[in-house]
């Protein structure tokens, strides 16, 4: 549908994305709050979960935040048992970032919680068009970061 000027009165795309990232975020910020962790936080577990020993630059690429504030994330992790660093051997310079047993366990404990939102998200999609919705997700992602 448009208007008198020829544009639609439909939402952009991108709105509508940004909007979903938002529901999802505090959905998550809410359901995560009983273990003591921020999405964000957990983000970063989840990454040091697929690959352990990342720089704290590494971390704060793959978890989407500024090193600034993976600094001090780590930092409170670490303060907490959570993740534990080292020095990298080939760089004494650099320390790597690693999931402790006690980090492991609390994604055990908060894994379902996270699951229930997805499912959640999911169920509002008909199971036959969920693949296609994950791989235009993936698609729109490579397309705008240049990897498409």
């Amino acid at each position: 549908m448009r208007d008198d000027g020829g544009v639609s009165d439909a939402p952009l795309t991108l709105y509508l994305v940004k909007r979903l990232e938002l529901v999802i975020r505090a959905r998550m910020d809410e359901a995560l709050r009983s273990f003591g962790l921020t999405a964000t936080q957990f983000t970063a577990l989840t990454v040091l979960r697929r690959r352990a020993g990342l720089s704290s630059a590494q971390l704060a690429r793959r978890s989407f935040v500024t090193p600034q504030t993976m600094n001090e994330m780590v930092r409170w992790l670490e303060q907490r048992g959570h993740i534990e660093r080292h020095r990298d051997p080939a760089n004494r310079r650099v320390l790597l970032i690693s999931l402790t047993d006690s980090g492991r366990y609390l994604l055990q404990r908060c894994d379902p919680v996270v699951a229930e939102i997805e499912a959640e998200l999911l169920g509002a999609i008909p199971e036959s068009e969920q693949a296609v919705f994950r791989q235009g997700l993936e698609a729109a992602h490579d397309a705008l970061s240049g990897r498409g």
